[in-house]
């Protein structure tokens, strides 16, 4: 299989991933009760390889991937072929990788303006208008 190319600061090599398999759920006939087509992929990210800022919005983005000793840990089975579910295990970590490289913007604090404020406070008035209209009084 080939490597995964995260993007031009990090590969992974095949080499650091651990498979393992077994039966899968869901359907398949008779063929699932002998074949070991769920896949689960295992990898533990050398040290200093991935920036920690990096790895902190990873763990961010795949809690559910990554256990407590920050080994990755992605599980596939909605495919009937092994190396479907390998792909499928692949692809999440390359896509988890790519988003976890991307920054997110800073969000710059601004004051609503004037007129927004006045807007806001009309419409507020409005329905307060609205509704005591519908009140009844006894």
């Amino acid at each position: 299989m080939p490597d995964i190319y995260v993007n031009d600061r990090l590969s992974i090599e095949e080499e650091e991933l651990e498979w393992s398999y077994a039966r899968s759920s869901g359907p398949g006939g008779q063929n699932v009760n002998k074949v070991n087509s769920k896949a689960t992929l295992r990898w533990k990210p050398p040290t200093g390889r991935i920036p920690r800022a990096v790895w902190q919005r990873f763990c961010g983005l795949a809690k559910r991937y990554v256990t407590s000793q920050d080994e990755v840990v992605i599980q596939a089975q909605e495919h009937r072929d092994r190396g479907q579910n390998m792909e499928a295990c692949r692809s999440r970590l390359k896509v988890l990788l790519r988003q976890a490289y991307l920054v997110p913007k800073q969000r710059i604090k601004t004051k609503p303006s004037r007129a927004s404020r006045r807007r806001r406070l009309d419409e507020k008035k409005r329905n307060s208008e609205k509704k005591q209209s519908r009140r009844q009084d006894w």
